[in-house]
């Protein structure tokens, strides 16, 4: 029985592969290999060396090159990323490759941080005879040669002035040649030599920190507090802590958006090096960062969801900020819940966790109640803030401008006149959701999806907002020619205008994914509101997430009333949070602040409750829905999706994977559908879902185990493409 090397490769394969060793070189667990696959070569990686195989040696191949002088990633590393693979039923090599830097996904050498210089070659002497009527050569050859490990650009540019011209002639006559010098290059972490006193801690706040700094070992701990309670300065102290102690910390965040604001307060307190993680950043700098983590160089790494995946080797705490936000949650390619991975990257660590909310997530509060987690609670707004005043406004039957009720307009005209900001919320961009034709009833509706298409009236074009799908914006209707189209319903876009003519002059800002298209272009309009440069803010759920907004006294609700009637069985849960954190930006300072919140139900049961006795309450009684109903969390589910551009393919898939999946569950796990998806044709393509429900996670994994592999055997069409989500959070 030959030894093999089992390799996760970089393709759409269910299983570690067997490879023979190269025929030179050794490889280690952790060291990327091409290997031959198909008719081609894919990048992999070692997961285990000297293992034993059923398969005879003939059918073997052999790697044929190592790419990494060194593992990339450690024994624990692995072991993390394959039983992440294994419990969200991934790919190995997605689940892998898809934790490293974008440029090591490809059979590419290690970035050289090293700078790019110049040097003499060998043999070259200071003053050749044929230089000497050519002195700026001569001056820089001399230079060179004085200096045999080499000099930066800018070093020769110091001493000699501009000498690209000579250092090209030289290159060309073979005396001088380009080089990496051994000076590291630009950091990839920052540091703060002086950081600033921490102000002091309340009661709640010192009880919090100290229950989680006295915890041995692995722990897992909910800081629920309420916004502004301080939860981010409890989350400063036991960083410090840490870091005091020699380990590395891990801080996860659900969106860019929170991550300038997070890495300035800490590079404020902080007096350590600290590496930032997330998709906006160029390949290299993420590749830098990721690197410094790995070496341990980085002690503190601030990242959104991917970051979880980052080997830090030396970790001692790991922190998930707003850990309800769906964001955390991938929901295409390798499918995972970094909040939940990170509770098992502390357990494997050894180290503590802490979930932060001021709105938990149904499943983590149940984890709490169960005594999984051990329950920390900040119930009051640190300093001197307090609760700002929630009120319902009824509008039904009301006239309205542009979405705004007469109630609100007046109290922002009062806010404003006393100097304060206002923030209004509308979760939904663009001018309006609608274009329709006057004479006809034309709508907007995307020939792709099953939506309509958005109107942007300020680049005149329409937008699916499911596909991408644009088009110009129509001067008359495609059906009957009239000219009387007209937009239904509002978007940010249009409420912009409205408050413009409303309050002519006053400065104002609008804070959504097309207004913050630029990069740095977010950050720079927080800050210029958090300076109060802005007075009024007007924005999507982008405003609404753990920003600090001190001169906000009034926050506008335009519509959350699509969360109370939902088909998602999570929407009401949403809608609850949402209305909490944009609720939570009005008086974090010491003027006290107010709510206003525009309903069309204003007697609605959950939303009575969570007004008059707070999301606590509404948790409770959601959770008690969910347990009557049997839906997660008192159940665990998977979702088996498929799609094709021809009609019933992805229901005829799905209907095999019942056939296959019905002997292998037992009684109690139950199948649903397969049916047509809530929007059954997205992006030109028709979507299906079978969903397994179980009572526990044993029982759901061991149905899936069996079931994945004989899904790969049906060999569907080339066209189809499926996937499955174990703990789905989107039915759409």
């Amino acid at each position: 029985m030959p030894s093999v090397v089992r390799v996760a490769v970089a393709a759409p394969v269910g299983e570690l592969l067997d490879y023979l060793r190269p025929a030179s070189g050794n490889v280690t667990p952790g060291m990327r290999v091409l290997v031959p696959l198909g008719r081609g070569q894919r990048v992999g990686m070692v997961a285990a060396v000297n293992q034993p195989t059923d398969l005879p040696s003939a059918r073997l191949k052999r790697i044929a090159a190592v790419l990494d002088p060194a593992p990339l990633l450690t024994p624990a590393d692995l072991s993390f990323l394959l039983w992440a693979s294994e419990y969200y039923r991934g790919d190995p090599g997605e689940a892998v490759f898809g934790a490293l830097p974008a440029r090591l996904r490809r059979a590419q050498p290690l970035l050289d941080d090293r700078p790019l210089g110049w040097r003499s070659r060998a043999g070259a002497v200071a003053e050749p005879p044929d230089l000497r009527r050519a002195p700026r050569q001569g001056a820089v050859l001399a230079l060179l040669t004085a200096a045999p490990q080499g000099l930066t650009d800018a070093a020769v540019r110091t001493a000699l002035g501009d000498c690209s011209g000579p250092l090209r002639a030289l290159a060309a006559r073979g005396l001088v040649e380009r080089c990496r010098l051994d000076a590291p290059a630009a950091a990839a972490v920052t540091q703060l030599p002086q950081p600033e006193p921490p102000p002091s801690l309340n009661e709640h706040q010192a009880d919090a920190e100290a229950v989680v700094a006295a915890s041995q070992g692995f722990s897992s701990f909910l800081l629920d507090g309420v916004t502004g309670s301080g939860k981010t300065e409890v989350y400063l102290r036991l960083i410090a802590r840490v870091l005091r102690a020699g380990r590395q910390v891990l801080v996860l965040v659900p969106e860019i958006g929170l991550t300038p604001q997070l890495r300035e307060r800490f590079a404020r307190r902080v007096p350590a090096p600290m590496a930032v993680l997330h998709s906006a950043l160029a390949d290299t700098d993420r590749e830098r960062a990721w690197r410094a983590a790995a070496a341990g160089e980085a002690r503190l790494l601030l990242g959104t969801r991917s970051a979880v995946f980052t080997p830090l080797p030396q970790l001692g705490l790991v922190i998930v900020d707003e850990e309800h936000d769906l964001s955390l949650k991938q929901q295409e390619g390798f499918r995972y819940s970094a909040r939940d991975l990170a509770v098992r990257r502390a357990q494997q660590a050894g180290c503590p966790v802490v979930l932060g909310s001021a709105t938990p997530a149904l499943e983590t509060l149940h984890n709490a109640r169960n005594g999984r987690y051990r329950h920390l609670r900040l119930p009051e707004r640190a300093g001197r803030a307090v609760d700002p005043e929630i009120l319902l406004a009824d509008i039904r039957a009301q006239p309205l401008e542009t979405g705004l009720s007469h109630a609100l307009l007046t109290r922002m005209e009062r806010e404003i006149d006393a100097g304060n900001q206002v923030l209004l919320f509308l979760n939904r961009r663009g001018f309006s959701p609608v274009l329709t034709c006057h004479d006809c009833g034309w709508v907007s509706e995307c020939t792709r999806c099953d939506a309509r298409m958005t109107l942007h009236r300020g680049r005149a074009i329409l937008v699916c907002h499911h596909c991408g799908l644009e088009h110009r914006q129509p001067v008359q209707c495609p059906y009957c020619e009239s000219p009387d189209l007209r937009p239904l319903g509002q978007g940010t876009e249009r409420v912009e205008d409205t408050l413009r003519q409303r309050f002519p002059g006053l400065p104002l800002a609008r804070i959504d994914r097309d207004s913050t298209r630029r990069r740095g272009e977010l950050e720079r309009l927080l800050m210029a509101a958090a300076r109060g440069e802005h007075r009024i803010l007007l924005g999507t759920q982008m405003l609404a997430k753990g920003h600090h907004l001190p001169g906000v006294t009034l926050v506008g609700i335009l519509d959350l009333d699509h969360g109370l009637y939902g088909s998602d069985f999570r929407a009401t849960e949403r809608m609850a949070q949402l209305l909490v954190q944009v609720a939570g930006r009005a008086g974090r300072a010491e003027r006290p602040g107010t709510v206003l919140l525009q309903t069309r139900h204003p007697q609605h049961p959950m939303l009575q409750l969570l007004l008059r006795d707070g999301y606590g309450a509404f948790a409770t009684a959601a959770l008690a829905e969910r347990e009557e109903a049997n839906l997660p969390p008192f159940s665990h589910q998977a979702m088996l999706r498929a799609d094709s551009p021809k009609e019933q393919a992805a229901l005829d898939f799905l209907l095999q994977a019942l056939a296959a999946a019905r002997p292998l569950a037992p009684p109690d796990v139950e199948l649903w559908g397969p049916a047509p998806a809530q929007m059954e044709r997205r992006a030109g393509r028709i979507r299906a879902q079978l969903l397994l429900q179980a009572p526990t996670r044993a029982l759901l994994q061991g149905v899936l185990a069996p079931l994945l592999p004989a899904l790969r055997a049906l060999k569907p069409p080339r066209e189809l493409r499926w996937s499955v989500d174990v703990d789905p959070q989107e039915s759409l």
